[in-house]
């Protein structure tokens, strides 16, 4: 049985929904229309981001600046700085990229009249409010489409959930808070675990825990399509061979709120082609991983 609540999150559902607000504290008009949004809704059920990070198939990178993943959905508050006609411009060019890299819909409100004033608060308030009724519209839609997914932020790094359900898949944003949280997708049973690989056992294939980002000793890098991994020391020294060929990624990274996590990118296998003494490359041949070909 799958425990509703995993005792190893550093931060609670509480603190993850104030930590996202402090984020946009500086930024009135955001702050005031997505909390005016968030309590209107008042469920739980619908996770929701700011300052989202969208990254397109090029490496470009945008924030969004209210996201709900579960919806396909994002909403951005336009202050009077959008309204130039090169940002306008940027804009348009902005919501193409987003939408290619996502398929989300996007809605927009504009704070600013055709004087470039700010908007009396009331007719802001409208707005937001039809808004936020349209995400109740499309929440009831998904479910009775069976595709709405809740969100359950106490098992988000929970392996158990992985386990139960049978497979890791990179489309799922899966994201693990230990080594030893993601090595019990693959059997591992022990306590905390800090090196970088570990063997499955009966296997061939590595769980690697990767930093891709310089650092005291690597200087490693994962391509803008995810699809590459290249490994090299930092002082361009050769690199020992050992029989490492095989690996399901779990990177090294900090999230939106600071904390680190290990995020799965994937199986990766050596390139005998592209690999060399200095330089080891890794290309993604899975971003889907059954987990009972690893448990006994």
């Amino acid at each position: 049985m799958v425990a509703m609540v995993f005792l190893d999150m550093k931060f609670s559902k509480d603190q993850y929904v104030l930590r996202n607000f402090s984020k946009i504290q500086h930024k009135q008009w955001e702050l005031y229309i997505i909390t005016r949004i968030v309590h209107n809704l008042n469920d739980p059920e619908i996770e929701f981001v700011c300052q989202q990070l969208i990254k397109t198939s090029d490496g470009k990178r945008y924030l969004t600046d209210l996201c709900f993943p579960s919806l396909k959905l994002y909403y951005e508050i336009d202050e009077v700085h959008h309204s130039s006609k090169k940002n306008k411009l940027k804009d348009e060019h902005r919501q193409r990229e987003i939408i290619d890299a996502t398929d989300f819909e996007e809605h927009r409100i504009k704070i600013f009249d055709k004087n470039n004033k700010d908007r009396n608060i009331s007719e802001i308030n409208k707005e937001v409010d039809q808004f936020t009724n349209f995400i109740k519209k499309r929440k009831k839609m998904l479910i009775e489409n069976g595709k709405f997914i809740t969100w359950n932020y106490e098992n988000k790094f929970n392996p158990n959930v992985y386990i139960k359900r049978g497979y890791l898949d990179v489309g799922d944003n899966v994201v693990f808070l230990k080594h030893k949280d993601a090595l019990k997708c693959f059997g591992y049973i022990g306590g905390d675990y800090q090196r970088a690989t570990w063997l499955i056992k009966g296997t061939r294939k590595y769980v690697w825990f990767p930093k891709l980002y310089e650092n005291k000793l690597w200087n490693n890098h994962l391509s803008e399509d995810f699809k590459t991994i290249t490994m090299q020391k930092k002082d361009n020294s050769k690199i020992e061979r050992i029989s490492k060929d095989e690996m399901i990624v779990f990177a090294h990274y900090k999230d939106l709120l600071g904390q680190i996590v290990y995020k799965f990118l994937g199986e990766f296998h050596k390139s005998v082609k592209k690999t060399d003494n200095y330089k080891w490359v890794f290309e993604r041949v899975k971003t889907k991983i059954r987990l009972n070909e690893f448990r006994s």
